[in-house]
């Protein structure tokens, strides 16, 4: 239904509304997703003029989508029947089924599959919200608009709007556009809780391989567990913190303690608290598996360690800074921030319409976090809810050489019975059914339909362009650029040095060199000791080699090689302190 109701709507009867949109749109952010429990369909822009435009697009596409009108848009985004003539071979095609059948074929994307599903065997988070390619076929045109019409109703709808937009007027067109042609009525769309296990479920699987692929040390293993509620805000930062100190820290004691014991060539993990039960998942990769016992083993053992000795609390210091730190920068790079906003806003509104900022207030949290490190805090945490939760999976995900051959061939064998179980007539109604649809596809939107598509004018582009804050100074005999701008408080550091009278064949090793500053140990820090520090002191520091153009020159650049850090301005002394341990301390 996501790509489907972009194709076509009652007042843009457009094909694809959704590029021709694009054409003419100044949108900083434009697109559709789904997700196990939801699907959003953000807009974003800059301009007043062009955000309503996307709106109005969005807005007739969701609640009046063509899709009553033209069964060929099922049948192209979802699924058909594929028959060029009478004596060919019968095949399924759609947009969204080979899309599903790509997923499906990547041994990762199966993993994070089957330890949701496993963990949520009774509710929507137990089967494959983007459709199960084996199962995509055995929906009708009728459940689809069925489904439709139960759930795309704006009594089920949830509609967020920010920026410096006038609400009162959005408000007021949304309702006398859109949300005043319906009747309320009640859609039972209630997220259901899944109950607990009495005991750790066994799941395992199989993924294909090549023919000349290796089934050695290609088996995943992975172990999850639910983690509480999404609401339970201390509780999910907490993990947000644990997870990063157990597994994604140098050195992280669970990371660490899988690797040295040969589990997997590779261990990684993940809190995801987008879903109303939280999953806490760590998985060992090119394991084998003989290795399943002990794979639980080390982790049960590390954990348990970890709580009768207590973990560290400098990595944990630098974890809650390093998380409190993002939170307060609120940089999401080239995505807007009031869209990301609005996807952390959904992660609690969808189960609690009391709720819609719970996790957007997160300064509270890490205050109360900071205060527990030294209390046993985060060791109970451990405790209740890793070691002594039965709620959770073991997964085992093998190789199979050419599974995915063995599947298309039963497919066809499925596809030719069924064909040879049809009359003359109905194989003669299917090709024509084809040929229609190909028809469709290939006819373009008439002049009238892609004139209704809004496009914004020059005159609504603001000619002001934002100013750009430079100013030059010499500090030192050092040139120094400083942009003058709010930053909430935060400062953004970027040393250069200038390459150019490094050999051309040494400048290879420069970017080598970038790689392993603040991974290795220098004269007052071990390496760990180092990662921490800078955790705790800002916002992260980082090496790079850069390259700028020359002013007027097409074929000449500058090499540099390049420090930054972000930190608080408080601490820009100690940011100092570190990069110059990094750049004169560093044990190479």
């Amino acid at each position: 239904i996501e790509h489907s109701v972009l194709c076509g709507s009652k007042n843009f009867p457009v094909k694809d509304p959704f590029i021709e949109l694009a054409k003419g749109s100044l949108n900083t952010f434009l697109n559709a997703m789904t997700y196990p429990d939801k699907t959003l369909y953000p807009v974003a822009s800059t301009n007043d003029q062009d955000f309503k435009n996307l709106m109005h697009v969005y807005m007739d596409a969701v609640f009046y989508p063509n899709i009553y009108q033209r069964k060929e848009i099922f049948e192209q985004e979802g699924w058909h029947y594929e028959i060029e003539k009478e004596s060919g071979q019968l095949t399924y095609n759609g947009v969204v089924y080979n899309e599903m059948k790509g997923a499906f074929s990547s041994p990762e994307s199966q993993l994070n599959r089957l330890n949701q599903n496993s963990l949520f065997p009774d509710t929507t988070y137990g089967v494959e919200s983007g459709g199960d390619p084996d199962f995509i076929p055995d929906l009708s045109y009728e459940e689809f608009l069925e489904f439709h019409r139960t759930y795309y109703h704006p009594s089920n709808s949830y509609i967020y709007l920010y920026g410096a937009i006038d609400f009162t007027e959005r408000l007021e067109w949304l309702d006398e556009e859109y949300l005043s042609k319906f009747d309320y009525f009640e859609v039972d769309s209630e997220i259901e809780m899944q109950n607990s296990f009495e005991a750790v479920k066994e799941v395992t699987a199989f993924y294909s391989l090549g023919k000349e692929e290796n089934p050695q040390d290609n088996t995943y293993l992975s172990k999850n567990y639910v983690i509480g509620n999404s609401l339970d805000k201390k509780l999910g930062l907490t993990f947000q913190i644990l997870s990063y100190v157990l597994l994604d820290a140098p050195g992280a004691p669970v990371k660490q303690a899988l690797l040295d014991a040969g589990i997997g060539k590779d261990i990684l993990g993940y809190y995801e608290d987008e879903l109303l039960q939280p999953i806490f998942s760590i998985t060992a990769k090119n394991s084998e598996e003989s290795k399943k016992e002990q794979f639980t083993g080390v982790i049960q053992d590390t954990l348990t360690k970890l709580v009768n000795e207590g973990l560290d609390e400098k990595s944990l210091q630098a974890a809650i800074n390093f998380y409190e730190f993002r939170y307060r920068e609120a940089d999401f790079g080239r995505f807007p921030k009031g869209l990301m906003y609005g996807l952390r806003v959904m992660s609690s509104w969808l189960h609690d319409n009391d709720q819609p900022f719970l996790h957007l207030k997160d300064n509270a949290g890490y205050a109360f976090l900071k205060e527990q490190i030294g209390t046993g805090y985060y060791e109970t945490m451990i405790q209740k809810y890793l070691l002594d939760n039965t709620h959770a999976t073991l997964v085992t995900l093998m190789p199979k050489t050419g599974l995915n051959a063995k599947k298309e061939e039963k497919l066809k064998e499925k596809l030719s019975a069924y064909k040879a179980g049809l009359s003359r007539e109905e194989i003669r109604k299917m090709v024509e059914e084809t040929k229609h649809l190909k028809n469709y596809q290939e006819t373009p939107s008439t002049k009238e339909e892609l004139e209704r598509i809004p496009m914004i004018t020059r005159e609504d582009i603001r000619k002001k362009t934002q100013p750009l804050y430079n100013k030059e100074l010499m500090v030192d005999d050092v040139k120094v650029l400083h942009h003058k701008v709010y930053t909430n408080g935060i400062a953004y550091l970027r040393i250069f040095f200038d390459l150019r009278d490094i050999p051309q064949e040494l400048l290879p090793y420069t970017s080598l060199l970038s790689m392993v500053l603040g991974y290795m140990d220098t004269q007052n820090y071990s390496y760990l000791a180092l990662s921490n520090e800078i955790n705790i002191q800002t916002g992260g520091i980082l090496a790079n080699v850069k390259s700028f153009s020359r002013k007027g020159s097409t074929d000449k650049y500058y090499p540099v090689f390049e420090l930054s850090t972000k930190v608080l301005y408080n601490k820009l002394p100690e940011a100092f302190k570190l990069m110059e341990e990094m750049l004169y301390r560093t044990v190479l």
